[in-house]
């Protein structure tokens, strides 16, 4: 199989859906990954009176296009505004929390869950 061709991924046109088991605290979307032959995936996501625990399984960046998102581990609390951006390495176990936030992501390996 070779990579999905290059595409604009019009932010109107997304879909986005419950992710995990938190239901509308979390939702997402994901704009490339394992369905495009690529090692990097990356998308969309929507925090709404959101808290709730996850371990990361790959490296991620967290960038807050609006809101803010605060991420708890370590016992500290990382706290990011618009246009911040939050770089964690797979194995952080943390605690997501967020009024009202867009964030975009981007992981590495897209396919972390096979």
């Amino acid at each position: 199989m070779t990579k999905s061709p290059p595409r604009v991924n019009r932010f109107a046109d997304l879909q986005f859906n419950p992710r995990f088991e938190y239901g509308e605290q979390a939702q997402a979307v994901q704009i490339c990954g394992p369905d495009d032959m690529s090692e990097l995936g990356a998308g969309f996501g929507r925090l709404t009176n959101a808290r709730f625990p996850w371990t990361i399984k790959y490296d991620e960046i967290l960038i807050v296009l609006d809101g803010e998102l605060t991420i708890h581990t370590g016992g500290k609390a990382l706290t990011a505004g618009k246009h911040d951006s939050i770089w964690l390495p797979a194995g952080t176990e943390l605690e997501y929390e967020a009024k009202d936030a867009l964030i975009a992501y981007a992981i590495h390996p897209a396919n972390w869950a096979e």
